[in-house]
């Protein structure tokens, strides 16, 4: 799970495995496997390194920058 803001700057959580795509358009649209698409206030490269950062906990990788 990885916290994300919409963009009125309220906090949620989202669950990382089920994202499909994020791209900048250009404001941040990640959409979800079930095709529901939510918009955010981080940038692409944000959710990136949120999502990594989130593997790295599940599977124990070392932590290295991205």
């Amino acid at each position: 799970m990885i916290i994300v803001h919409r963009l009125n700057g309220k906090e949620f959580v989202i669950n990382a495995e089920l994202i499909r795509s994020v791209e900048s358009t250009p404001d941040t649209m990640i959409t979800m496997v079930g095709n529901e698409k939510l918009m955010v206030q981080e940038s692409v490269q944000d959710i990136l390194r949120k999502v990594v950062q989130y593997k790295r906990e599940i599977f124990n990788f070392p932590n290295r920058q991205v």
